[in-house]
C-alpha cells in the first residue's frame, strides 16, 4: 500500500531550518491499522500530510499503490485523495448549514455520484456510524460525539482505500473518545481499510497492532504489544 523512501520535509523559520521530516522510510501494508504518537512538534502532523497527499515532501518518494504521491501533477493529486483516502480531523470540519446528511454528501461530489444515488449513500452511511435517525440534523443540533460520527460518515461514504485521522478524539470526554475508536475499529475491520492515526493519547496508542513514534523527524516503528 504505502513505501515512504527518504522522506524529508523542511520549512523555513526567520534564519533558522525546521526538519519536520528527517529521512522517513516506512512501509504501511494494506489493512493495515499504525498509531503515530510523539511530541509537540515532532512532525506527526506532516507525516500524516504526506500520506494524504495535502502536503508534498522536500525530498524522497510517497507510494501509494505504486504511485508516487509526491510527483503526481496536482489535479491527478486532488482525484486521488477523493477517490482513495478519506480524512478525520480533531475538529470535524462540517459545514455549520448543511444537515449531517448533506455533509456527508459533500464527499461525493467531485465523484460524480449523481444526487439521488449521493442521497441513498450518505443515508447508509450516516446508519452505519448509529446516526439513522440524525439525517436532517445540523452540526450544531448534535453533541461533539455525534459530530465527529458524522465527520466519520463523510470520510467512508466514497468507499475509500485509506482512513487517515488526526487526534480524532481530541475534542471529546473519555466515555465519548472509546466510543468514537469502538466505532473506527470496527468500520476498519469491517471495511479492510488501512487506517493511521495521530493521537497524543497513550490509551488509545496500545490498542493498535503498530506503533510509530516521530521524534524531531525521525521515526521508529515496532509492533505494539499493548494491542
Amino acid at each position: 500500500m504505502y513505501e515512504l523512501t527518504g522522506v524529508t520535509k523542511r520549512y523555513p523559520r526567520g534564519k533558522d531550518v525546521v526538519h519536520a521530516l528527517d529521512d522517513v522510510a516506512l512501509t504501511i501494508g494494506d489493512g493495515d491499522r499504525l498509531v503515530i504518537q510523539g511530541p509537540t512538534g515532532g512532525g506527526k502532523s506532516t507525516l500524516l500530510q504526506m500520506l494524504g497527499g495535502l502536503d508534498r515532501p522536500t525530498s524522497g518518494t510517497v507510494l501509494l499503490d505504486g504511485t508516487d504521491l509526491a510527483a503526481l501533477p496536482e489535479a491527478r493529486l486532488t482525484r486521488v485523495r477523493s477517490e482513495s483516502i478519506g480524512f478525520v480531523f480533531q475538529s470535524f470540519n462540517l459545514i455549520p448549514t448543511l444537515t449531517a446528511q448533506e455533509n456527508v454528501e459533500t464527499a461525493l461530489v467531485p465523484l460524480g455520484v449523481r444526487a439521488a444515488d449521493r442521497r441513498e449513500r450518505a443515508a447508509q452511511a450516516l446508519a452505519s456510524v448509529g446516526l439513522a435517525e440524525r439525517l436532517g440534523h445540523l452540526p450544531g443540533e448534535m453533541s461533539g460525539g455525534q459530530q465527529q460520527r458524522v465527520a466519520i460518515a463523510r470520510a467512508l461514504v466514497k468507499r475509500p482505500k485509506v482512513l487517515l485521522a488526526d487526534e480524532p478524539t481530541g475534542n471529546l470526554d473519555e466515555a465519548t473518545r472509546d466510543e468514537i475508536m469502538d466505532v473506527l475499529e470496527s468500520l476498519w475491520e469491517e471495511h479492510g481499510l488501512t487506517f493511521v492515526m495521530v493521537t497524543h493519547d497513550s490509551t488509545l496508542a496500545r490498542r493498535a497492532p503498530r506503533l510509530a513514534t516521530l521524534r524531531r523527524g525521525r521515526i521508529t516503528v515496532k509492533e505494539n504489544t499493548g494491542a
